[in-house]
């Protein structure tokens, strides 16, 4: 027997529906290949501030370790944490009560000297008289 002309078989996707199919998959992939690249990169630069605010830390910690009332005025250095190098800025200032300084730590990294990844302020405190 001859199949009659004219009708469809039964079963089975069209060209158009295939095409459609893959369009929106690739849609869908893209779109998870870019929010697991997003993921990546907020997941780095938050070890990044991490790490730097382990330097401030550091930086302000030393001051109290050595229980010394610092001199008014500005420093840089250099500080490494986790292989990574940073800058650090460390600025001591006036405060109303002269029996305290106020010091302002700034972390920067070393290939974007402009943008400060971590802050810290502490008031550090004149031992004795």
């Amino acid at each position: 027997m001859r199949p009659e002309t004219g009708l469809r078989p039964t079963g089975g996707f069209t060209l158009l529906e295939v095409v459609i199919a893959l369009a929106i998959i690739s849609i869908a992939l893209a779109a998870a290949i870019r929010a697991s690249s997003f993921g990546a990169e907020r997941a780095w630069d938050l070890q990044q501030r991490t790490l730097a605010g382990w330097v401030a830390s550091n930086v302000t910690n030393e001051v109290f370790a050595t229980r010394s009332f610092p001199e008014m005025g500005a420093e840089e250095g250099k500080a490494s944490q986790g292989r990574h190098e940073f800058i650090w800025r460390r600025e001591i200032g006036p405060t109303p009560n002269l029996s305290f300084r106020r010091m302002e730590v700034k972390v920067f990294s070393v290939s974007k000297p402009e943008d400060v990844m971590a802050r810290q302020i502490s008031y550090v405190a004149r031992v004795g008289n």
